[in-house]
């Protein structure tokens, strides 16, 4: 179980400092491109979600280890 616990605190990291990065990728393009600004604003919009989702499920996961341990 330790491992798994170990796992899921990675991938926690990962997907936090994936998000931060596309974002401020995405921020430096929209200043250097100003004709895509609009496309890079849907692409921060797209990534906020996929992270809500992601931390979302992973708060799910950890109420049911906590419930069913």
């Amino acid at each position: 179980m330790d491992i798994l616990k170990e796992l899921s605190d990675a991938f926690l990291i990962l997907i936090r400092s994936g998000t931060v990065l596309r974002v401020v990728y995405c921020f430096v393009m929209m200043g250097t491109d100003e004709e895509l600004e609009k496309a890079y604003k849907k692409k921060i919009r797209n990534v906020i979600v996929f992270y809500v989702l992601a931390e979302s499920c992973y708060v799910i996961k950890d109420v049911i280890t906590s419930y069913y341990t």
